[in-house]
């Protein structure tokens, strides 16, 4: 049995059926860690001696049938921006190499209680700032499928560690993308849920009104099985949301004629059907700047979904050019709030000469972050700055506000919009690091999802003739990812279907 190609409910599922132990599984995986990491260098701290512990703990309660759950027993990878009690939490950043937290994340605390067994946490751009994985202090994360290209970002070190079978799920953030178009990249599934349904509590932020958490897994079954796990309303967080209370006040059921709770039962939208789903299609998304081959897998998809009875249509979505500098006018502005704890006196680095506490801020500072954080600080304290802040920052709120509603409107038609997850497949490593505006410009088709709060999944629709993986972002309303799942699961449904024939019935599937 290859343990590593399995996805994280057949393994939960083998493990249960005793076809295998929690600690075959986790050394599995940490036998192919060690064949492959040093390639691909996924992770920033892994903890073999402590998952097995961990694993003859949590096979005792399956044993036992305490544990039930599709994902007990199963290891998992975590961002290296979720705390995690005891073990290094270091934003991939000098200036918390040495941290480790005394609790952890509320997402983690969901997943240890479902049985999952922690192996390591995973590299990303510093302080979630970037989308390639190359601004991490500890070295870049290079991309599976090519070693010679970016991983994408800032998730980069968990979609990586789906791709190279090192994990069989991982845990990301999303602030502006950084779940979707790594996944897309890295040709893995991933999906961004609605802002609030899962606890930001011990994530550390970056964008507070933007970040959230999500799951990257092999395909669309593992994310809804992960997020019915991670997702809960937590009186921790102030931004969380009772989603319950949403069913109850009869939100978002029986829209377009099929059952869509606002709840936490994503499992319920594992179903192969999209009969009378009206999908939309922004103009403004396929226009100039696309790759054309990026372009045509994904209308290729498209159709796939309009044969299987999905009503198709084209629609101009407008604001798209003002989303970007929307984001980053936030998104710095937040995290120059956010990052001003970091300064040498409570935790984390602080440098060793100094002289009074003023020109130890400066020199820790200075010394602790790396080259894009410091310059997402600076234009962020700037618009935030007297003068500046009704000029930008506010003018930035009303932006997305008004983006918030072209989305209203749209969804009043369409229950699902289809979009590219990039511009590009995944560039060579260097090539965005040499102008920063190019990166922040590949953002295009993601950023919107995060300043409108909806949920967003990034899944695999080919490859590109340099033999690069293709995502296809799938867009929901708020609270609807159930219809995001379930044009997921069709849409890859017809495509193992695909692959199959292909292979003359050799395939896997």
């Amino acid at each position: 049995m290859d343990v590593t190609s399995l996805t994280a409910v057949e393994l939960g599922k083998k493990i249960r059926e005793r076809a295998l132990s929690v600690t075959d599984a986790v050394n599995a995986y940490f036998e192919q860690i060690e064949r492959v990491e040093g390639d691909v260098h996924s992770f920033v701290t892994l903890d073999r001696e402590g998952a097995l512990k961990r694993a003859e703990e949590v096979q005792k309660q399956i044993d036992e049938g305490t544990l039930t759950g599709p994902l007990a027993g199963v290891p998992v990878a975590v961002k290296d921006n979720l705390c995690t009690k005891g073990r290094l939490t270091t934003c991939s950043s000098k200036i918390l190499e040495n941290f480790k937290p005394t609790f952890s994340a509320e997402a983690v605390c969901n997943l240890e209680k479902a049985g999952a067994v922690l192996i390591g946490k995973t590299n990303m751009d510093e302080f979630a700032m970037g989308s390639t994985t190359e601004t991490s202090y500890f070295g870049v994360t290079r991309n599976p499928r090519n070693l010679s290209c970016v991983p994408g970002g800032s998730s980069g070190g968990s979609c990586a560690a789906v791709a190279a079978c090192e994990s069989p799920y991982a845990l990301g953030s999303d602030t502006g993308g950084s779940i979707r178009q790594p996944s897309a990249f890295c040709g893995v599934v991933g999906l961004k849920p609605t802002y609030g349904t899962v606890s930001r509590y011990g994530l550390i932020a970056y964008g507070s009104s933007l970040d959230q958490i999500g799951p990257i897994a092999k395909d669309v079954t593992d994310c809804a099985a992960i997020l019915e796990v991670i997702a809960s309303h937590d009186s921790k967080d102030s931004t969380s949301i009772d989603r319950n209370s949403y069913v109850n006040r009869g939100v978002g059921i029986k829209e377009s004629g099929m059952d869509c709770p606002a709840g936490y039962d994503f499992m319920s939208a594992l179903v192969n059907d999209v009969s009378g789903m009206r999908i939309g299609i922004p103009k403004d998304y396929f226009g100039e700047g696309l790759e054309p081959e990026v372009k045509e897998k994904i209308l290729a998809a498209v159709q796939v979904l309009k044969d299987k009875g999905a009503v198709v249509e084209e629609f101009d979505l407008s604001l798209v050019q003002y989303a970007i500098p929307a984001y980053y006018v936030i998104a710095s502005a937040e995290a120059s709030s956010n990052l001003s704890r970091f300064d040498g006196v409570k935790y984390g680095y602080r440098t060793e000469e100094y002289e009074g506490l003023h020109n130890m801020y400066k020199k820790t500072r200075s010394e602790g972050f790396g080259a894009e954080v410091k310059r997402r600080i600076m234009l962020g304290s700037f618009v935030l700055s007297s003068g500046y802040y009704d000029a930008y920052y506010l003018k930035a709120l009303k932006t997305k506000a008004l983006i918030k509603e072209a989305f209203d409107r749209a969804f009043e038609r369409f229950d699902v919009i289809i979009a590219p997850a990039a511009p590009t497949t995944a560039p060579k490593l260097g090539q965005s690091l040499s102008d920063p505006l190019k990166m922040y410009l590949g953002d295009i088709y993601t950023i919107s999802v995060n300043l409108a709060g909806l949920p967003g999944i990034s899944i695999p629709v080919g490859k590109d003739s340099k033999g690069l993986p293709i995502g296809m972002q799938m867009i929901g309303n708020c609270f609807q990812e159930n219809k995001i799942i379930r044009a997921a699961y069709t849409l890859e449904q017809s495509q193992r279907s695909i692959d199959f024939e292909i292979e003359g019935g050799r395939g896997s599937w």
